[in-house]
């Protein structure tokens, strides 16, 4: 690694979200366009990352293995459902039927980031699709699949729907929050984890109901070559929530900066 390597910002490169296309759109109608939430995107940049939002690679697979080797890391981010069909199962309704090509796209970026020994770190849809591509399936409708009276997504309340989340003792995720062992995060999904993918820990459950709330890799932590790690919460929404006090953000995106200055 070169002096100048060493100095530059790191590198990190987020997944986008897709946008089909729609006749009635006014702007590119006829187009797929891909798209990045700035609130995630400013997260991962928010302690002096460069980020890129990542296009897809087209017809040149060339071009996915260029940006693993110039990238430090990658977030996974949030958005529309994942597609049952991606692991394995049909659609249990029309409307949780997702994004299949989205889908594809992030379990190839994660897996050849992983490969290259650089980190990722999935928020909400991230975390299920990180589990998803390490071999895990999803619970389509947790309203429906899991006896729960927690509401995990509410359009109304949105990144105010609140809940608390148990650490699990001795994890990875743990060591982050010395001393806390229950967290108050926001809420906005309506899949989860269901089956955890071999070689990946549960870090964090939802507190009344047990849903997955954070999941790790095996062996992943800072300079191990190994690093993925997804939570079901949005931390780039809890700067709108001032009137009650939200797990720390900084610890989480720390340790993946770490892991990323690390790994390149």
């Amino acid at each position: 690694m070169s002096d100048a390597s060493a100095d530059r910002p790191l590198r990190i490169g987020v997944s986008a979200n897709f946008f089909p296309p729609d006749p009635q759109r006014m702007i590119y109608p006829h187009s797929r366009l891909l798209y990045a939430d700035e609130a995630m995107a400013n997260w991962f940049a928010s302690s002096g990352a460069v980020v890129y939002v990542l296009p897809t690679s087209g017809s040149d697979p060339r071009r996915l293995a260029d940006y693993v080797a110039d990238l430090d890391g990658l977030g996974v981010t949030g958005g529309a459902d994942v597609c049952p069909r991606s692991y394995g199962e049909e659609p249990l309704r029309p409307e949780w039927e997702g994004q299949a090509e989205r889908d594809a796209y992030e379990i190839e970026l994660v897996q050849r980031f992983l490969e290259a020994g650089k980190p990722v770190l999935g928020v909400c849809r991230g975390e299920q699709i990180l589990n998803v591509a390490l071999g895990g399936t999803l619970y389509q409708d947790i309203s429906t699949q899991v006896d729960t009276t927690r509401v995990h997504r509410s359009q109304e309340l949105y990144h105010r729907n609140l809940h608390e989340v148990d650490l699990v003792a001795g994890s990875g995720l743990a060591g982050l929050y010395p001393g806390v062992a229950t967290a108050t995060v926001n809420s906005i999904h309506h899949q989860g984890v269901k089956d955890v993918a071999p070689g990946v820990v549960v870090e964090a459950r939802s507190s009344d109901d047990g849903v997955v709330e954070a999941i790790r890799l095996e062996g992943s932590g800072v300079g191990t070559g190994t690093y993925a790690v997804g939570v079901q919460w949005h931390p780039e929404f809890f700067h709108l929530v001032d009137d009650v006090p939200l797990l720390d953000t900084a610890p989480l995106r720390d340790e993946f900066y770490a892991a990323a200055a690390a790994a390149r």
